[in-house]
């Protein structure tokens, strides 16, 4: 029996986003950066409608939003490769992918840098936590010696094959050890050729100030503003004044949405019809708006954002 060919492969829209580490380094040069996570596709259009400069590719809510299961290192390298290429095919901005630990040792983390940056990634953050990896909010973390942290940074800068791809080197001893290790690690991811520093769950405003002072003239600090964490929830104009470069709204989103389901779903259960969230709910119009997508045209596939980049490139 011959098997019908699907409509369309598991990531459309032709070839991956072209490398946009350039791109990312451009905006950072220019403006504070708020990077906001893409639980999916669609979403990542709609940030990228919303004027932001880059979309982040999270392990936390791709564990949840797209497994189902906590962020505990539970997917693998492949997954996280394809999940990139979706995002990086659905939008023109840059995406910046959380790699965990690299899924291995060295070579293992230089090939997992090769695939990424093939599908798309921009950037590619790694942490100094083993390979039983939990929530950088969660406690009962560990974090591996900064030498065998700085080996999966300089395997990382050998693995890219553009230059300009961001190397992000994420410190979670805050949450371990104490602030002066967390500084010292940090001082030398940069050494081992991390171009981005993250400095992960730092519990007070004083200590994001004192780490932007330890750290000024460069390279770029990045601040995960993720809601109900370890961290205060400060504002981007704050950041900036304490001398980050970037924040991280990682799963902001994903809870939103899932939020709203819940309340749209005791809706539906006690109503019996969904007439009266009608006005809370994307029009069909505004879907295919934001999809690029023309009803009278034949071929939805090649519609989009990065349809239009591939006709351009071609």
């Amino acid at each position: 029996m011959t098997v019908p060919a699907p409509i369309c492969d598991s990531a459309p829209f032709g070839p991956a986003t072209a490398p946009g580490g350039q791109a990312l380094r451009d905006a950072a040069a220019s403006e504070m950066l708020g990077i906001v996570g893409a639980p999916f596709a669609l979403a990542g259009r709609l940030v990228e409608s919303a004027g932001f400069d880059a979309i982040y590719l999270s392990g936390a809510a791709f564990s949840a939003g797209s497994l189902g299961v906590p962020d505990i290192g539970l997917f693998s390298r492949d997954q996280l490769v394809e999940q990139t290429r979706i995002l990086a095919r659905a939008v023109s901005i840059p995406v910046v992918v959380d790699a965990d630990t690299g899924f291995g040792g060295p070579r293992e983390v230089e090939e997992t840098v090769r695939q990424l940056e093939a599908a798309g990634a921009a950037a590619i953050q790694l942490e100094d936590q083993p390979g039983d990896k939990r929530c950088g909010h969660l406690g009962g973390k560990q974090v591996v010696e900064p030498a065998e942290m700085a080996e999966r940074i300089v395997a990382a800068a050998a693995g890219r094959r553009d230059p300009a791809t961001v190397i992000i080197g994420r410190s979670d001893a805050r949450g371990v050890t104490d602030f002066d290790d967390l500084l010292a690690r940090l001082e030398a991811y940069r050494g081992a050729g991390a171009d981005w520093l993250f400095p992960e769950a730092l519990p007070t405003r004083d200590e994001f100030a004192e780490v932007g002072r330890a750290f000024a003239g460069g390279p770029l600090l990045m601040a995960n503003m993720t809601e109900f964490g370890r961290s205060p929830l400060i504002s981007l104009p704050d950041l900036a004044s304490f001398g980050f470069g970037a924040a991280l709204y990682p799963v902001t989103l994903l809870r939103l949405a899932m939020k709203a389901m819940e309340a749209g779903l005791a809706v539906l259960a006690d109503e019996g019809t969904q007439e009266s969230l009608l006005d809370l709910m994307q029009t069909r119009e505004e879907l295919y708006d934001l999809l690029g997508y023309d009803p009278a045209n034949p071929d939805p596939h090649r519609d989009g954002p990065a349809a239009a980049r591939s006709k351009e490139q071609a």
